[in-house]
C-alpha cells in the first residue's frame, strides 16, 4: 500500500514537472515573439507608408514588453497626426488607428509658407489645395490657437473669414471674404466679437468697410 502510495506520488510529481516545462517553453516563446506585423490607418496611402517605414526602422521588441515611447514619438513625428490608438492584436500584431489634424490657415515662417493645424504643427503648404485664411504677422501658434478658440464659441463663421492680421501688441483684426476688416481688442475680445455679430446680424453692410469695436462696449464703422 505504501508503495503504491510512493509510485502515485512520483507520477505526479512527474506530471507537474513536465506540464511546468511545457508552460514555461510556450511563455518563452510568445517571450520572443517580436512584432510582425503594424497597420497603419488614417492619413492616407503616402503618410501611413512614411510612418510604417520609421516603425520599421525600429527595435519595438515583443508585443508584452513593446517600446512603447519610441512607438509614439515615431508617430508624433509626422506633423499631421492629431491623435491615435495603438492597439495589440496578440500574439504578434499592432493596429495604429490615426486621426489626421484640421488645417485651419496659412502662415508664414522664416521666408516660407506653412499650414498651421490644429494640432499645433506646421505641415508643408503644398498638402492642401483649398482656401484657407492666411495669417499676416507673427503670433506664437500657441496665441492663434486660442483666437480661434474664442471664435469657435462665438456666432461668426470661421468659413467666412478671408485673412487674420495679428499686430505686436497681441491685437488682432479680422477680414472677411465681403471684405469686411474687424478690429478687435487686446483683452475682452469674446465680448466684443459678440457686439460685432450682433452689429452685422442687423446692419446693411453694403456702404462697411471696417467695423472698430477695439472700445469697450463700442462699434465705430469706417465706410
Amino acid at each position: 500500500m505504501q508503495q503504491r502510495k510512493s509510485r502515485i506520488f512520483i507520477i505526479y510529481f512527474l506530471l507537474l514537472i513536465l506540464l511546468g516545462s511545457i508552460h514555461n517553453i510556450g511563455v518563452n516563446k510568445v517571450k520572443l515573439a517580436n512584432i510582425s506585423k503594424i497597420n497603419i490607418l488614417g492619413l492616407g496611402i503616402d503618410n501611413n507608408d512614411l510612418i510604417m517605414e520609421r516603425i520599421n526602422n525600429l527595435e519595438l521588441g515583443n508585443i508584452f514588453f513593446i517600446k512603447k515611447k519610441k512607438l509614439q514619438r515615431t508617430i508624433e513625428q509626422n506633423t499631421l497626426v492629431e491623435k491615435y490608438d495603438i492597439f495589440k492584436v496578440y500574439p504578434s500584431s499592432l493596429y495604429i488607428n490615426i486621426q489626421k489634424t484640421n488645417f485651419l490657415a496659412r502662415m508664414n515662417y522664416n521666408g516660407v509658407n506653412f499650414i498651421i493645424g490644429s494640432n499645433g504643427k506646421f505641415s508643408n503648404n503644398e498638402l492642401y489645395q483649398k482656401e484657407l485664411p492666411y495669417i499676416f504677422g507673427s503670433p506664437k501658434i500657441d496665441e492663434f490657437l486660442h483666437f480661434k478658440k474664442i471664435i469657435e464659441i462665438s456666432k461668426l463663421e470661421y468659413k467666412d473669414i478671408k485673412n487674420f492680421y495679428y499686430y505686436a501688441s497681441g491685437r488682432w483684426d479680422i477680414e472677411f471674404i465681403n471684405e469686411i476688416i474687424v478690429k478687435l481688442p487686446i483683452k475682452d475680445i469674446d465680448n466684443a466679437i459678440q457686439l460685432v455679430f450682433e452689429f452685422l446680424d442687423r446692419s446693411d453692410l453694403q456702404q462697411i468697410k471696417i467695423i472698430d469695436a477695439r472700445i469697450k462696449n463700442q462699434i465705430i464703422i469706417n465706410d
